[in-house]
């Protein structure tokens, strides 16, 4: 097994790179920063749907207006990505352009919406189809975004620009600075609806779900559910962000499946699409990737290992929504042979048997879209519409973990007590030899002028170890952190134990914790960045930003990280030891 894992380890590099790609990255942040609109048009349409489960009848007043804010909500989440997917490639973009050359986020943006408007809206009598402005048109959102961006760049590059006189205003000078990119981008959008609806005689939006549509089946059957649940898992085990990965490719299905199941439960019919975000969030990574949710208490309440039942102890909690790491790194699973196994193995079972349900059983599937953070059985209940089968589901899936994972965990556990044994006897015996030292040392009258040197010189050792810090008494500055990851889960632990631990210390520190992509209008408010293990295949992009600044970037390793958010002091210690380190 240890063979198959250094294997698998030298594949790291590659996929690092991918991680870092910047479009897989566009598309997931996009995602990311459009999901306050969804779930914000999805808690208006379980006002609308969920009273009907309990034979509630709302007013059809009451009814419409709901529905009405679902659908000019969620109905243009197409718009909104484009918007928001090409934002995020621009400033990724940004990072990578020249010296003195700057692409314009928010004409980009404007670009990008127009674009995708060229590519999927078609006009009908009275006014235009709305059909593709929401899920239906992603693909259009990202194909805009992207030809958005490189139109922009191109046009940077080799200065194609209206140039006006220096007498000009700036901001007149900029917006015919950005006539030339803006028309082109649009333009090619135009030309690729107009030659897609020339050959095939329909839309361009049309044509690429119908060329898409095998794909999205596939997706959604037992192999494709299969493939995407493990390599979700596959990644985060080599410790890269799986879903940075693998979502990006799912994205335009997991988001449009959901809505079409709504519409398939509304006309009466069983929603049958699994590969949902639901799927993803709450069945493949229940309890977090590798469907964690079992493990905190098989090591509290099955395990013998010391370290496994702290471990058990500090991550139950954490783990019931969804954050995992704390067990991902202190156990550690990352890289371990012992978990490589029920890892992978947890999410495909999970899936597949969640399928089988909606297969076998006519349970409906996901039908809205909830928080990822929701405890796995509450989000697949709601998230299902309250399905009754839901909860038998979970329960079923709760106790198959716990099956897979139990043989390994207690086959981890056993070499753990060996090894904690063999730790106490070897502490035993140097503490054997160290009294023996110090009782032959205190018969000497070395050892009683060692011991006076000692205690005179502490003051100054003391004072010493309070300089390291850089924060003595009589010079205390200020010291303001950033923590980053993924989700601001672990990110808002590390925070809270930096602020702990400065607080118990009287130190003037403090720290703040954000998800990557909310960083970039508040860096300059900081002095020190740190890197959650789960965003470092970003590192070069944050501390590009930072760099304009003159702030720090501190990486950090996964059980290190895990164990200062357990340690105030600890915490504390290391930023402002990374502060004021040369490095």
């Amino acid at each position: 097994m240890n063979a198959i894992i250094q294997f698998i380890e030298k594949g790291r590099p590659f996929f690092n790179k991918l991680a870092g790609n910047i479009y897989l990255q566009a598309i997931r942040d996009g995602f990311l920063t459009a999901m306050p609109a969804i779930l914000f048009s999805s808690i208006f349409i379980l006002l609308a749907a969920l009273p009907e489960v309990f034979g509630i009848v709302l007013p059809s007043a009451v009814s419409s207006w709901l529905w009405r804010v679902y659908n000019l909500s969620m109905g243009i989440v197409g718009v909104l990505v484009a918007a928001t997917t090409a934002k995020s490639l621009a400033e990724s973009m940004n990072r990578r352009m020249p010296k003195g050359m700057s692409l314009n986020v928010v004409s980009i943006m404007l670009a990008s919406i127009t674009g995708f408007l060229m590519l999927a809206v078609t006009e009908i009598d009275g006014g235009i189809d709305v059909t593709y402005l929401g899920t239906k048109g992603l693909l259009c959102s990202f194909i805009s975004a992207f030809i958005s961006v490189n139109m922009y760049k191109f046009c940077t590059l080799k200065n194609i620009t209206i140039k006006m006189p220096p007498e000009v205003p700036g901001v007149i000078s900029n917006v015919f600075k950005n006539v030339f990119p803006y028309s082109f981008s649009v333009l090619v959008c135009v030309l690729i609806d107009l030659i897609c609806e020339m050959v095939f005689g329909i839309r361009f939006a049309e044509s690429i779900i119908q060329l898409f549509s095998p794909l999205f089946s596939a997706a959604d059957s037992y192999v494709g559910i299969s493939i995407a649940a493990g390599a979700y898992a596959f990644f985060w085990f080599l410790g890269i962000h799986g879903p940075s990965i693998v979502e990006p490719a799912i994205a335009a299905a997991i988001y449009a499946n959901v809505e079409a199941n709504l519409m398939m439960v509304q006309q009466g019919e069983q929603a049958s699409h699994v590969l949902t975000t639901g799927l993803m969030n709450f069945l493949a990574c229940m309890g977090g990737t590798g469907c964690t949710l079992v493990v905190p208490f098989i090591f509290m309440w099955m395990c013998r290992s010391k370290q496994l039942k702290a471990v058990g102890k500090a991550s139950f909690l954490p783990v019931c929504f969804n954050v995992n790491e704390p067990v991902l790194f202190a156990a550690p699973i990352v890289l371990n042979p012992y978990f490589f196994v029920p890892f992978i193995l947890a999410p495909i079972a999970n899936v597949v048997i969640f399928k089988m349900f909606v297969d076998l059983l006519s349970m409906n599937s996901f039908i809205y879209v909830m928080p990822w953070a929701m405890p796995g059985p509450l989000g697949m209940f709601f998230g299902t519409g309250m399905a009754p089968l839901a909860l038998v589901c979970a329960a079923v899936v709760i106790a198959v973990d716990a099956l897979i994972y139990i043989p390994f965990i207690k086959a981890y556990d056993a070499n753990l007590v060996i090894e904690e044994a063999e730790k106490r006897e070897e502490n035993a015996q140097d503490e054997v030899k160290e009294e023996a030292k110090v009782s032959e040392a205190a018969n000497t009258e070395a050892a009683q002028i060692s011991a006076a040197q000692k205690t005179e010189s502490s003051p100054v050792q003391s004072e010493m170890e309070n300089s390291e810090t850089g924060l003595t008494k009589s010079e205390q500055k200020p010291l303001n952190v950033l923590v980053l990851c993924v989700g601001a889960g672990t990110s808002a632990m590390f925070a809270n134990a930096v602020n702990k631990g400065a607080q118990g210390k009287d130190l003037p520190v403090s720290a703040q914790a954000e998800a990557f992509g909310a960083h970039t209008d508040i860096l300059d408010q900081f002095n020190l960045v740190v890197l959650s293990p789960q965003v470092q295949s970003r590192y070069d992009e944050i501390k590009a930003d930072a760099d304009r600044y003159g702030i720090k970037v501190v990486k950090t390793k996964g059980a290190q990280y895990i164990n200062l958010t357990r340690d105030p002091e600890g915490a504390v210690d290391f930023v402002i030891s990374e502060a004021n380190s040369e490095s």
